[in-house]
């Protein structure tokens, strides 16, 4: 079945490439043919759709939402502020459409076994869906285990999408507070390259010195990017296995 045409009733598509149906509320439509079966642009559309907002308004601006964000999936790095941009998402509407992106980031995250992350390679496969659309760079801590496994993912910084400080204080006050052996820490470039910059050395040198006082291992420091836009094809740079830590 085609998802895009899962009711009959819908007239034929707009300029914006989807439909709008005629009669039915959205409400309704699912109720009868169940959320699994409704499209992307049709679940978007439920939660825009009341307080004013008609189906067909409902439809059409959640397809733009789409659109502009370049997938459903892309929308969960979307801020408030981000889907307020939209032409009929209103304050209130920006809000809760952030807080339900939220919620299905941490249940994607939660719910699981501790991961064990002793690997670039695991490191970088956790922090895929955190980072997956983030336009700036976030700078996080993975406090571990002595075996390696993950006690708390903190993020300690939310920067620009060209720099981002870390003080070695609020990184390893983080560990200490859940009594970490070790901690990994890592962070994304926007651009998906994750060849380090300047001070991304920078910080990873004086992370390393700061470890040693206060007795919390550096086990890595590692840069999440994308594959495709990796001149190694690995998606993502560990200092550990470059000899840097």
């Amino acid at each position: 079945m085609n998802q895009d045409l899962l009711f009959p009733e819908f007239a034929a598509p707009n300029d914006s490439g989807f439909t709008m149906a005629c009669h039915e509320q959205p409400q309704q439509r699912l109720e009868h043919y169940g959320v699994h079966a409704a499209s992307d642009t049709e679940l978007v559309a439920m939660m825009l759709h009341g307080a004013g907002t008609t189906p067909e308004q409902a439809v059409f601006t959640a397809a733009r939402l789409i659109a502009e964000a370049g997938s459903i999936a892309a929308l969960l790095a979307w801020e408030p502020a981000d889907f307020r941009r939209m032409k009929g998402v209103s304050h209130v509407k920006g809000l809760q459409l952030a807080v339900i992106a939220e919620i299905g980031r941490r249940m994607m995250m939660n719910g699981t076994p501790a991961p064990l992350l002793n690997r670039p390679e695991l490191v970088a496969a956790y922090l895929a869906p955190v980072a997956s659309g983030l336009l700036v760079e976030k700078f996080w801590i993975l406090c571990l285990t002595r075996k390696g496994h993950l006690i708390k993912r903190v993020e300690i910084t939310s920067g620009t999408a060209t720099a981002t400080l870390a003080h070695p204080r609020e990184v390893f006050r983080a560990a200490m507070l859940v009594s970490a052996v070790g901690i990994i820490c890592a962070h994304n470039h926007p651009s998906g390259d994750p060849i380090p910059s300047a001070p991304d050395l920078h910080i990873t040198r004086v992370l390393r010195e700061a470890s040693k006082a206060v007795d919390i291992e550096l086990m890595d420091h590692v840069i999440v990017g994308r594959t495709d836009a990796d001149p190694t094809g690995k998606g993502y740079y560990s200092f550990k296995a470059a000899g840097m830590l």
